[in-house]
């Protein structure tokens, strides 16, 4: 492979994509950062909940920011237990989302890399 290899993101769970040496011949048929995000793709709830994320957002002022625990509850209902399992696929959701451009993640109000953010995070729209 010539040079660097272009930029990849996981379409399962928005983190960016490391090259490895044995994806060489075929990385550009790499979608996957690992077996666990192959097996579980993109479901209907993943969609719903970028939906969810959406809607929020423009439902606000345009510099305004959601929590991630919003759109669970509004995907997973308000029982405690629904919507807390819906959190780290919110996560991901908002992770997918920023590849698409569509939105922000930041963190004491700086924008962060969704591949590496730890702790509570806030979803913006994107600014242009």
């Amino acid at each position: 492979m010539a040079g660097t290899p272009s930029e990849k993101t996981c379409v399962a769970c928005g983190r960016r994509i490391e090259w490895r040496k044995k994806w060489e011949r075929d990385w550009d048929d790499v979608r996957y950062c690992s077996k666990s995000c192959r097996a579980r793709g993109v479901s209907p709830v993943d969609r719903a909940l970028e939906s969810a994320i959406t809607d929020l957002l423009s439902a606000r002022a345009r510099d305004a920011t959601i929590c991630p625990s919003e759109a669970a509850r509004k995907v997973g209902g308000e029982q405690d237990t629904d919507w807390r399992e819906l959190m780290e696929p919110a996560r991901r959701a908002a992770r997918r989302l920023v590849d698409a451009g569509e939105v922000e993640i930041t963190q004491a109000g700086h924008v962060v890399d969704p591949s590496t953010a730890k702790g509570p995070i806030r979803i913006r729209r994107a600014r242009p």
